[in-house]
């Protein structure tokens, strides 16, 4: 879809958590001293913000991946991939002994469900403030940004720089991180995981969760529920977003899939979309991509490769 004409040459910045994900497809998760012998394996990068920015690249949205990759094998897998899918990086580890997380994925083969582990951002450093202030060039000609509350001090930093210059700033919301109520002043549009729980507020899966959530900050805040409709608060009211309806026989795989939903969200608001018509965009790419294996399965297959 061409960009807008009353608004830039449309790219998009994505600040957050990059991984190596280690992904096997088994007929079912082993159970303790149990071992399995899994269909199949892929190795590639994942993370939000790095599955995020790739689906952005795939939309025709020119992106950048600011992240933490450091120097050394795993990280040199990282970069090449993410450069094979077209992402510009910037790295606030450059010259730095290190290497990103790993994340092992087992993904059951009858249902496409997965389960997950992985370090995340635990054990990295977390001053990468000053790092990503020394970047802030990035957001020269960036008409959005998404962050996805890892890496929080370069998330701050960029998205309170983002925020003064009028550039919409969209939080992938996969969980409460301690410190996210210091991001969350910056942002203008919060898309919620099904799991994410306000500290004290235990199991609310009320439309009053969006409406806290937005008193802290976002004009919009959306919430996914799985193959289920997407509940949106806007200040006029809320509305929701129902998915394309998708057999259970056609469900690959659901890795990846929020990811890809936040991505293609950052894509069109990117594009000058407002963040209700970005969302609506948005949710028939995530539901496509649950048909193919991977987070990005569904660009291979678009590609024919």
């Amino acid at each position: 879809m061409p960009d807008r004409p009353d608004v830039p040459a449309a790219r998009l910045v994505c600040c957050g958590l990059t991984t190596l994900d280690v992904v096997q497809v088994v007929d079912a998760v082993p159970g303790p001293d149990q071992k399995v012998v899994a269909r199949d394996l892929h190795v590639t990068f994942g993370g939000p913000a790095a599955n995020a920015a790739a689906t952005a690249v795939a939309l025709g949205v020119p992106t950048t991946l600011v992240t933490a990759l450091g120097e050394g094998p795993i990280a040199d897998l990282v970069r090449a991939g993410l450069r094979a899918a077209g992402v510009d990086v910037v790295d606030l580890l450059a010259g730095q002994s290190a290497d990103p997380p790993v994340s092992t994925v087992l993904v059951t083969a009858a249902t496409g469900q997965r389960a997950v582990a992985s370090t995340n951002a635990t054990g990295r450093p977390d001053d990468l403030g000053p790092a990503a202030g020394a970047a802030l060039d990035v957001l020269a000609g960036a008409t959005a940004l998404l962050v996805d509350g890892h890496h929080l001090s370069a998330a701050r930093v960029l998205a309170s720089a983002a925020h003064a210059r009028s550039v919409p700033v969209l939080l992938d919301g996969g969980s409460w991180k301690p410190g996210l109520d210091g991001l969350l002043v910056s942002v203008d549009v919060a898309v919620l995981s099904g799991d994410f729980r306000l500290p004290g507020r235990g199991d609310d899966t009320s439309d009053a969760l969006l409406d806290d959530v937005a008193a802290l900050g976002p004009s919009v805040v959306a919430r996914s529920s799985g193959s289920g409709p997407v509940r949106v608060r806007v200040p006029a009211g809320h509305d929701e977003v129902v998915p394309p309806a998708l057999p259970p026989d056609d469900v690959v795989d659901t890795l990846g899939a929020g990811d890809v939903l936040h991505g293609a969200i950052g894509a069109g608001l990117a594009r000058g979309l407002d963040p209700v018509a970005a969302l609506r965009e948005a949710v028939p790419v995530a539901t496509e991509s649950c048909r193919h294996a991977g987070a990005l399965g569904w660009v291979r297959a678009a590609r024919g490769v």
